[in-house]
């Protein structure tokens, strides 16, 4: 035999399990031998082991009928397709259904027989006895394979002590599939659980050890070296507590299941897991939102989402499935990133008959954007596209000034003439007190809603946040580059603080205040607590099992043009009221322009943007945006360079 040949089964059984067809009939052949035991033992049981020659006759009689029914009845009801190494209590169930109603239908046969054709009846108790014989032995030969494999893999599992926190029912069935699978290399040693009531107890024969506030004990006396957190509705600040519980007992290896509001459709499993990530870590509570809301606004409608293939755009297309919109128009000038998320989107086994429409372009070219907006029908805009590296912009003005300023402006007009119902623009706490030419921009941006609303039925609303983890180009991925090579990590300054939200609690949020909008509101959502950026390297340094400062050091760089050392979310003069929402706010806004203001200075920034007057566009944006002023000194363009330790600088 060659090394590519494989070896064939050597048994019947062996192959029953590699093919659909010969496990039916292996399943069919052990159902026929036990119905007809189960038979005989029930009239043997009903007549004290000596049968009465007409009770022989009469029981060769009825045998084809106890054997047939419940064949056929176990075939309809899709009990020969099952694979016996997952038969549960689903398939348990589907088995007895199909013998309850063999069980009926022979009972009502055998009264019938005996009223009228009494020779040839058997007594009433038959068909009772037969089939609690026969479920009892269908179950048992169902369930034996199962059986056998877990006590042969509890035998001889292996790998490192893993301390289970939390013994609900994903714990569980973590559990159950480290005894089923020999290749899993955890051996879970004892849960841990929130609910006192669950200790002591077992879960598939693994002993629940304590509360979490005994975790610190069951380290020290349990030898653990790896820990699984299975329990999806904790807050970052309890996993933040446990990660460092752990690493301060030398656990390393630490999994966790998705968040809740990440859970996949199927049952979490061992694929499921991942490494805790800084997101986990960062001290904020869950979103809760209004699905009802939600699914008013977006359902059945054509939502268009420019930015598409961005980090907030992307999260906006598949969050908005859940809602099942009619059509999601997914525009962007990146050909690569748009590829990669109609690829992510034909692997998502959502249930959806949502349509995604692709669409290549540009922001800024006004006659696709009209055939787009008039040929679809458009409800519902998104506005994410924008130019947003603040140091990038600070070079070239002119690209912040083409997209953010004039790109959104000709483009939400192009809305109020396509009747859309809704323009929601993503804006961000730069725009709060800029120091940068994005951050002006982005305020020119809110401007516009709040200028073109109420002249025709389309609501403009912003919603405005801070830095989101993970983003294309955020610290985060820079961080962790920097780390891969051994550092040093890069941070602007000590004492620089940044408001950070996660991807999916972002998005949550701005399509919770989309259902908000009456129209010329500014949101402001509630970004918690400010997050020292040195913390976060410090953070993900540990989070690669490394010591800050000693395995990996951190370098100051100084600020680099148009950054703050401290974000705001509100100017001074604005103030916020509260919604329904606790996370979500309005920014008192006041009108600063007219619509005829609001055309002057675009026709103005449209003739500096021509003539390439880069000191001219930041003196023009500070007389238009409150609290931007533009640099003392004009900033000097240099040639792009790469610095050891991977910092970039311009």
């Amino acid at each position: 035999m060659t090394v590519n040949e494989k070896k064939p089964p050597n048994s019947f059984l062996a192959f029953s399990m590699h093919s659909p067809t010969s496990r039916a009939l292996m399943f069919l052949c052990g159902d026929i031998i036990i119905m007809t035991v189960s038979f005989y033992f029930a009239l043997l049981h009903r007549y004290d082991l000596t049968l009465p020659h007409n009770i022989i006759r009469n029981g060769l009689f009825w045998l084809p009928a106890y054997i047939l029914l419940p064949c056929v009845s176990m075939y309809l009801n899709g009990v020969y397709r099952f694979n016996w190494r997952f038969f549960g209590l689903p398939e348990g169930y589907l088995v007895c259904r199909a013998l309850i109603a063999c069980l009926l239908v022979l009972f009502a046969t055998d009264v019938f027989v005996q009223e009228y054709y009494a020779a040839y009846a058997l007594p009433r108790s038959t068909p009772v006895n037969v089939f609690m014989f026969a479920t009892f032995l269908i179950l048992a030969f169902r369930v034996s394979r199962r059986v056998m494999l877990d006590i042969f893999s509890r035998s001889h599992i292996g790998g490192k002590r893993t301390l289970i926190i939390g013994a609900g029912g994903t714990g569980e069935r973590i559990v159950r599939e480290m005894f089923r699978n020999n290749k899993i290399i955890y051996d879970p040693i004892g849960f841990v659980d929130d609910s006192v009531r669950k200790i002591g107890s077992t879960i598939q024969g693994v002993r629940v050890l304590g509360a979490l506030q005994d975790m610190p004990r069951i380290l020290k006396h349990k030898n653990v070296k790896a820990a699984i957190i299975t329990i999806a509705n904790l807050s970052h600040r309890q996993i933040s507590g446990l990660y460092e519980m752990l690493r301060q007992s030398g656990i390393t290896d630490v999994k966790i299941v998705p968040s809740i509001n990440r859970l996949p459709h199927e049952a979490v499993s061992v694929k499921s897991l991942r490494d805790i990530n800084v997101e986990d870590l960062l001290c904020r509570e869950l979103v809760k939102i209004d699905p009802s809301s939600l699914g008013k606004l977006l359902s059945n409608k054509t939502i268009l989402v420019t930015g598409a293939a961005g980090s907030i755009g992307s999260e906006i297309v598949r969050q908005l499935r859940s809602f099942n919109p009619k059509t999601i128009i997914i525009y962007e000038i990146d050909e690569t990133e748009i590829n990669n998320l109609l690829l992510e989107l034909e692997e998502c086994n959502t249930a959806t008959d949502t349509e995604i429409v692709p669409m290549i372009g540009d922001i800024r070219d006004v006659d696709k954007l009209k055939r787009l907006l008039f040929d679809h029908r458009v409800d519902i805009v998104f506005h994410t596209a924008a130019y947003k590296h603040i140091h990038l912009m600070e070079y070239f003005p002119e690209e912040a000034v083409k997209t953010n300023i004039i790109g959104t402006w000709h483009f939400a007009k192009l809305c109020m003439e396509a009747n859309v119902e809704s323009f929601i623009n993503i804006s961000t706490d730069k725009a709060v007190n800029p120091t940068s030419i994005m951050g002006a921009s982005k305020r020119m941006a809110e401007y516009a809603g709040i200028v073109l609303n109420g002249r025709n039925r389309t609501k403009y609303m912003s919603v405005r946040f801070g830095n989101v983890l993970g983003s294309r180009g955020s610290v985060i991925p820079l961080f962790i580059e920097q780390i891969n090579k051994g550092g040093p990590v890069t941070v602007t300054h000590p004492e620089m603080t940044r408001y950070f939200m996660t991807i999916p609690e972002a998005v949550t949020l701005v399509l919770q205040a989309a259902t908000m909008g009456k129209g010329g509101e500014v949101f402001v959502l509630d970004m918690g607590e400010p997050v020292k950026i040195v913390t976060l390297a410090e953070d993900l340094i540990k989070l690669n099992h490394l010591e800050p400062y000693i395995d990996i050091d951190i370098v100051f760089t100084g600020l680099r043009p148009g950054e703050k050392l401290f974000e705001e979310l509100l100017t001074a003069e604005e103030g916020t009221d509260k919604t329904y929402h606790e996370k979500i706010f309005v920014a008192r806004q006041h009108s600063l322009f007219s619509l005829e203001d609001i055309e002057e200075m675009i026709r103005k920034f449209e003739e500096m943007v021509k003539h390439g007057g880069k000191e001219h566009i930041r003196k023009t944006l500070g007389q238009y945006v409150s609290f931007y002023t533009s640099p003392a000194e004009p900033v000097k363009e240099k040639k792009l360079r790469v610095v050891v330790g991977g910092a970039r600088n311009i």
